[in-house]
């Protein structure tokens, strides 16, 4: 049991370095992305606001969502291997 619970502790450690790496570096990205949109298009106003804007539009955006699959694919693999092992 204790094998277990120091797995899941571990486990959920790794992942959530995983996650904030993930999300960090997706973030950088779409920033890049709005500011060479900005650029590229030659847009009038202040580049600073529409890159905040964009960047709230991202943060209830699908694909930031998507990254908390992070969580829940290795959870769905480790039981499902867990249980093949012991129950198949």
């Amino acid at each position: 049991m204790f094998a277990l619970i120091q797995l899941l502790v571990v486990g959920f450690a790794a992942l959530t370095v995983v996650y904030v790496a993930l999300s960090i570096w997706s973030r950088r990205v779409r920033r890049a992305r709005l500011i060479n949109e900005w650029n590229d298009e030659g847009r009038e106003g202040d580049r600073d606001t529409y890159v905040e804007d964009g960047l709230r539009d991202y943060d209830g955006s699908l694909r930031r969502k998507l990254i908390l699959g992070v969580y829940v694919v290795p959870i769905l693999v480790i039981g499902t291997i867990i249980y093949l092992t012991n129950f198949h």
